[in-house]
């Protein structure tokens, strides 16, 4: 796939995940948004509250289901992308940049180590596929 960003950690659940220093900018895979079809509306958690590893972090609806979207890591909510309330398409037109959802003060970098590279990733794309 060639749609999966070198810079990026990805999970099993097909969010992204972006670290710069400790905190994590997150959003869905273009596979995600993709294969959610159009995307009709985003709710995410507030700024300040407190999120542990694979909880839920809200969900995204689309034309053909509803997805909840997880943390990738433990830690609280710093920044959450309001325009997406008014704007959800985002997430299908420009998943990595403007679509992303949350940001997330990291609070046990231990588990970033259970983050896939980009490599990792578009196999385990290509696994489920099979």
């Amino acid at each position: 796939m060639s749609d999966i960003p070198s810079d990026l950690k990805y999970t099993k659940e097909h969010e992204w995940a972006r670290i710069t220093d400790d905190v994590m900018r997150v959003g869905i895979t273009r596979h995600a948004a993709d294969q959610l079809g159009d995307i009709t509306m985003v709710e995410l958690p507030r700024e300040g509250d407190a999120v542990q590893k694979d909880d839920e972090l809200g969900t995204i609806e689309s034309v053909k289901a509803v997805s909840a979207v997880y943390a990738p890591v433990s830690g609280s909510i710093v920044k959450v992308n309001e325009i997406l309330e008014d704007n959800p398409e985002y997430v299908n037109d420009d998943p990595y940049d403007v679509g992303w959802l949350v940001e997330i003060q990291v609070g046990d970098p231990s588990e970033l180590g259970s983050l896939m590279d980009a490599e990792a990733y578009a196999a385990f794309v290509a696994e489920q596929e099979e």
